[in-house]
């Protein structure tokens, strides 16, 4: 989420990942950044007689009232952000099961389609075929993260199509916004530059392939939404604290996550600042400069990044990776135990068909 109060983030981090985010500069399609007040149109006053005990102050206009900074503003965001992270890994074992009982089917489908294609004559040129084969070149983290980065394309394009009062309502968060909940995901599929959209899924893509070879793709997936709503959440909680409100755009915060559970992980892997190859640190000392730095920029109060939602993004993966894998996904057979039964009663296929067991 690393665009806060309209802000794109850039920063390097590390391996190939730099990870960005900088404030200012522009909306997609050249409309300038939004600012919270403008200019009110001044009025002529009626000149008040001269004259002591004849002129008569009128009252200043009321300001508006500052957005709330009660705490109970925040209960509905924690508890969308408790659901939302709960249903995504409860999904994702679901997916899992199904992955895993269409695998046979898959594979035999697999040996005749490349059985078929051998006997096709072979075009030269053809682009489908290199496209398809680009495609089976790719890890499975890279064709993981393509559908996240095709989406994030796909947001940063609606910026310059969709009604910009729908885009900053839905696709912008705010704990002083009356929408609240659905903008802690859609805003992390936001950005505002062409820059800050490419930087972040570049810092992803070089660790996508880490990342998925660790967890699988569907408990990355549940890894990657439930950082995107927590860090939404942790940057609601310091502005709500110190009310210093503003709308906030990017991934920044969920790309975080996966990087501090890569680096907590592999904290001996060797990470190099893209510009900079030349220079080579550990993937533990790179998390360490992140988290201190988000943490002075804290406590210190600068307003160039949104160090909240940075921090509560790292600190997620690192308790993912240390505790909960196993504290989540390693007690997730009842909810598997639940699903096999419920397919089993409604589909009664035979084993590895509709309903059978695994």
């Amino acid at each position: 989420m690393a665009w806060r109060s309209c802000s794109v983030l850039c920063r390097l981090t590390g391996g190939d990942p730099f990870l960005c985010s900088v404030k200012g500069g522009r909306w997609p399609g050249g409309f300038q950044q939004r600012c919270s007040f403008k200019k009110a149109s001044r009025t002529p006053e009626p000149k008040q007689p001269e004259g002591p005990g004849l002129q008569n102050q009128a009252p200043a206009a009321p300001r508006p009232p500052a957005p709330p900074r009660a705490l109970s503003r925040l209960v509905r965001p924690f508890l969308f952000t408790v659901g939302f992270s709960g249903c995504s890994f409860g999904a994702a074992a679901i997916w899992q099961y199904e992955s895993l009982k269409s695998r046979v089917q898959s594979y035999f489908n697999e040996l005749q389609a490349d059985w078929l294609e051998k006997l096709r004559p072979q075009k030269r040129g053809d682009v489908r075929k290199e496209i398809n084969q680009w495609w089976n070149s790719l890890t499975e983290g890279q064709k993981t993260v393509a559908g996240i980065i095709v989406a994030n394309v796909l947001v940063f394009c609606a910026w310059t199509l969709v009604p910009l009062p729908i885009m900053l309502r839905y696709f912008t968060s705010n704990p002083a916004s009356s929408a609240q909940c659905v903008p802690m995901l859609l805003s992390t599929f936001s950005h505002m530059s062409l820059f800050h959209l490419a930087a972040n899924m570049y810092v992803l893509w070089s660790f996508s392939s880490s990342a998925v070879s660790m967890l699988g793709r569907e408990q990355f997936l549940a890894v990657y939404l439930s950082a995107a709503v927590t860090s939404s959440f942790s940057s609601y909680l310091w502005k709500t604290a110190t009310g210093r409100y503003g709308p906030s755009v990017g991934a920044s915060g969920a790309i975080m996550a996966v990087l501090a559970l890569v680096c907590t992980k592999m904290p001996e892997a060797k990470l190099a600042i893209i510009f900079l190859p030349m220079f080579t640190f550990t993937a533990a000392n790179a998390l360490k400069a992140i988290v201190a730095m988000d943490t002075a920029g804290l406590l210190l109060g600068w307003r160039f990044f949104d160090h909240a939602a940075h921090l509560g993004g790292a600190l997620f993966g690192i308790w993912y990776i240390l505790f909960g894998h196993e504290l989540i996904w390693k007690n997730r057979d009842p909810l598997v135990k639940l699903w096999h039964d419920l397919r089993t009663r409604s589909g009664g296929g035979g084993p590895g068909g509709p309903g059978g067991a695994v």
